[in-house]
């Protein structure tokens, strides 16, 4: 290896790569919680599909930005399909406890009991 290396940063002297260190994962974990934070205010929760990356782009360029800087490209993916599977669960936990709770009203009302 010679005084002018061509090898990035982020790759070790063999190829690999190296992984971020805790201060890397730090901002990168700032820079999401500051993006997801201006999707959350713009009412955005899929920034993945065409149309949710446009208004993502549009409303929240700056933290994106940031958050693409921040992170590496498979992170910034990885946590972008993240939100929206927690929000697509939460969604679906909200569903089934309101339908049990339907459930249960109308079995109390043909008068069953829980024993306990």
């Amino acid at each position: 290896m010679g005084w002018f290396s061509s090898t990035p940063t982020n790759q070790a002297s063999d190829g690999g790569r190296i992984a971020p260190d805790r201060t890397s994962r730090q901002k990168c974990w700032e820079g999401r919680d500051r993006f997801f934070k201006c999707l959350d205010d713009h009412e955005i929760v899929d920034s993945v599909n065409p149309k949710g990356d446009k208004e993502a782009r549009r409303n929240c360029g700056k933290e994106l930005v940031e958050f693409e800087s921040a992170c590496q490209t498979a992170w910034v993916k990885y946590f972008k399909e993240k939100r929206v599977m927690e929000y697509n669960r939460d969604k679906t936990i909200e569903r089934i406890k309101k339908e049990d709770a339907a459930t249960l009203k109308d079995l109390k009302s043909q008068g069953w009991t829980a024993n306990k």
